[in-house]
């Protein structure tokens, strides 16, 4: 089954890093959160991937192209250009990138790769977030409710302090959590091939008209998600995900290194 990343978006909340680079290519423990995310569906076999490009997209096509030579230890010599390789990169991928447009809409970036999508299910999500979801029980409910379309939903942390006021007095004051947010939508989604249907042209943002039409048709089902989960939207998220990466204790991490 194909996994589609949305990676072609212009990262203005966290301009500091996106001015250089896309911001799937922003690092966190020095490797791209792009690495990440796929290091994480590879851990539960999925291992072929779309990645919609957009804005610096050929700084994530020059990224793969020269995979072996980023993430490998090599000895080259320069009069003859002879390299050999000493530690070779153990993923086994497939990666199709696909220049999906600089202004496309999010709609229009997975539009342009239905040729791509050999099956009648494939797999989307953003190329700025992660979580631990189990992907494999996230299609076993997909599959279980055969509706068109299931997203992976989630409650943020909450970023600004909870006040109860009476009178302008001030009568509570505490930390907003989990349990005051709402469900949205956290990516790691699964997709018929129906909802190609319901995007219209580069300019459609898939959160808006196809999602919107899909739940009116019922057709669009939650799977609701209540452990880690986190968008790497601005620079304290991507301390917080370096933090946790260099404690040993990202709970994203399926893998052995």
């Amino acid at each position: 089954m194909k996994v589609v990343i949305l990676a072609g978006g212009f990262g203005t909340r966290i301009s500091e890093e996106s001015k250089f680079r896309p911001k799937p290519m922003i690092e966190i423990g020095g490797r791209p959160i792009l690495w990440h995310i796929m290091k994480y569906y590879s851990g539960f076999g999925f291992n072929e991937f779309i990645i919609c490009c957009g804005y610096k997209g050929e700084m994530i096509k020059e990224y793969f192209m020269n995979y072996q030579s980023y993430n490998s230890d090599f000895t080259i010599g320069l009069k003859k250009s002879k390299v050999k390789i000493h530690k070779m990169p153990s993923e086994d991928w497939q990666v199709t990138l696909v220049d999906t447009g600089l202004h496309t809409m999010t709609g229009g970036r997975i539009k342009q790769i239905e040729s791509y999508i050999d099956g009648e299910e494939f797999m989307v999500t953003y190329g700025d977030g992660l979580c631990d979801v189990d992907v494999c029980k996230l299609l076993e409910f997909h599959r279980k409710y055969g509706r068109m379309a299931t997203i992976t939903t989630v409650k943020p942390e909450g970023r600004f302090g909870v006040l109860n006021i009476q009178d302008n007095v001030i009568t509570d004051f505490r930390e907003k959590s989990v349990n005051d947010m709402g469900w949205i939508n956290g990516g790691f989604m699964v997709l018929d091939k129906k909802i190609f249907r319901y995007i219209k042209d580069d300019q459609t943002v898939f959160e808006k008209e196809p999602l919107e039409q899909a739940a009116a048709a019922g057709e669009l089902m939650a799977f609701k998600h209540d452990s880690f989960w986190r968008c790497m939207d601005t620079q304290r998220d991507k301390i917080i995900l370096e933090n946790l990466w260099e404690s040993k204790n990202a709970p994203w991490k399926n893998w052995n290194d």
